[in-house]
């Protein structure tokens, strides 16, 4: 337990933290799939963590680029959301979240090598927002926090994957 000025204790923490500076509360990584040159046939791949997608159809709705993302061992539901398309014309966008949320994510890489017609089509992926790791990502809901620079006390109100760190007062 900790004692906050004012003599209030905080009831139900479980532990203390510290870190210098105001908590971050993290960033969810967003990346986006899209495929060029207007290919009218032809399939491509996606990769992340070491493991690959089966054959994604050149013309994918964003659900079915989802499933073959949470088709992987790497990939929970929830972690990976898709959203946008249809493929070619319209980009999928992926946001990560669950066992992703709010830290850095390896870019996912795509092949094209089957994708066929149009003009030399290719499949990419971008790293649109860079995922950010919250501070103390993995501390329990209701563990404290002290910022160091200036003892504000938080305690945190989300979840362990996605920390809310609020300021319940100074550090007596």
């Amino acid at each position: 337990m900790a004692v906050i000025s004012g003599g209030t204790i905080i009831e139900g923490s479980v532990g203390m933290r510290r870190c210098e500076g105001a908590p971050s509360a993290g960033t969810n990584a967003v990346q986006t799939l899209s495929i060029t040159g207007t290919p009218t046939g032809g399939t491509f791949t996606l990769s992340f963590g070491g493991e690959t997608t089966a054959a994604i159809a050149r013309n994918a709705n964003a659900a079915t680029v989802q499933a073959a993302l949470l088709a992987l061992r790497a990939f929970d539901s929830g972690d990976v959301v898709a959203s946008g398309g249809a493929l070619p014309g319209t980009p999928v966008v992926l946001t990560f979240g669950g066992n992703y949320a709010r830290m850095p994510v390896a870019l996912i890489t795509a092949n094209g090598a089957l994708l066929t017609g149009g003009t030399s089509p290719t499949a990419a992926v971008a790293d649109t927002t860079p995922g950010v790791k919250a501070t103390e990502r993995g501390a329990a809901k209701g563990t404290l926090l002290t910022d160091t620079t200036n003892a504000v006390v938080y305690v945190n109100t989300g979840t362990a994957l996605a920390p809310t760190w609020t300021v319940v007062g100074t550090q007596a």
